[in-house]
């Protein structure tokens, strides 16, 4: 195995200290940083950290001095805006300096969670029913969607702005939350149709020839009285309250005939039909009545050693430090196909 210099992407504010060890209290705020840079060093590398926030500078800087041979790429912003995460990307390719994760076109599409939904409905493929409810535009009108319908930020991601009030039930309510949600995150908003039923998470590994690692599904046990069955920003981030309602991550158990097989056919669809790459998450429903819905689309999840896609590699036989060197060379892989 080749030894490569690494530059790491990280956010400004990430950048894990040189004397940080797992049992630090300051270990959980960089623990994706920290693990990844130390799996790199593990298996023979060169890592060097770069924190970036809204200047392209220091990647310039790091590229002319270190001569890289790939860039980690764990920024999920650029200047605080998640929806502008595809142009350090795009970056690097003028450079023609190989990274991990997806391309600038795959982010693009995916980010935009009604671009997203409006490709893969032309596609036939399954999606809540949903409008997109821009910023600084009067909402005149509502469109006929059937209630009750959850409304996010069209492009945050991790649950950001997803709570109980989040599940509407009427007009006034979705126009209550519409407004807040407008004004809280100064950008445009989708109301979806809330599809009742399982939630299941799919990662997936590759360019052109896919892998499905094995599928994961957030189990709400006795949840809070009244709560949506949803991943709202205090189920995803706060273990304490999961733990109280019995809420976990876990590997999908009895899933009903051939539903297994056809998320593995689907997420490899959707993965095409958004042109991602490297490595990505894909949400879903299962509903009552067997139909398969599609969330959304996460190229680029998060990747510590006690998240999703890290779990469901182990499952698949996959160790951290094997999982971390996979994104490696499909990061290098596509950067020669690109080259092409």
């Amino acid at each position: 195995m080749k030894k490569l210099r690494v530059i790491v992407l990280v956010h400004y504010s990430l950048v894990p200290p040189e004397d940080l060890t797992p049992d630090d209290p300051r270990f959980e705020k960089f623990r994706t940083e920290y693990e990844v840079r130390q799996a790199l060093l593990k298996l023979g590398h060169e890592a060097r950290m770069v924190g970036v926030y809204d200047d392209l500078g220091p990647i310039r800087k790091s590229i002319e001095e270190w001569k890289p041979h790939i860039a980690f790429n764990l920024l999920e912003d650029f200047a605080g805006n998640s929806a502008f995460d595809h142009y350090v990307v795009s970056f690097l390719e003028t450079l023609r300096l190989p990274y991990t994760g997806c391309n600038p076109r795959g982010l693009l599409l995916a980010r935009d969670k009604g671009l997203s939904k409006k490709l893969l409905t032309y596609h036939r493929i399954n999606v809540p029913e949903f409008a997109v409810f821009p910023f600084r535009r009067k909402v005149g009108r509502l469109p006929k969607l059937p209630f009750p319908l959850i409304v996010k930020s069209l492009i945050e991601e991790g649950s950001v702005g997803i709570a109980r009030s989040s599940v509407v039930e009427n007009d006034a309510e979705l126009r209550e939350r519409i407004a807040l949600m407008h004004e809280k995150f100064r950008g445009d908003v989708i109301a979806e149709q809330y599809i009742e039923g399982r939630e299941l998470y799919a990662t997936v590994l590759g360019n052109e020839r896919l892998e499905v690692l094995p599928t994961r599904e957030l189990v709400f046990g006795n949840a809070e009285p009244g709560a949506p069955r949803v991943a709202t920003y205090r189920v995803k981030w706060n273990e304490n309250y999961r733990k109280r309602w019995g809420i976990e991550y876990q590997f999908a158990r009895h899933l009903p005939n051939g539903v297994g097989e056809r998320v593995v056919a689907l997420c490899k669809r959707i993965y095409r039909v958004l042109d991602l790459s490297g490595y990505g998450r894909i949400d879903l429903r299962l509903s009552a009545e067997n139909e398969i819905y599609v969330l959304e689309a996460n190229p680029n999840p998060a990747i510590a050693s006690d998240d999703e896609a890290a779990a469901a590699a182990q499952k698949a036989g996959i160790s951290y430090d094997e999982l971390i060197q996979r994104i490696l060379g499909l990061g290098l892989a596509w950067s020669r196909a690109e080259a092409e």
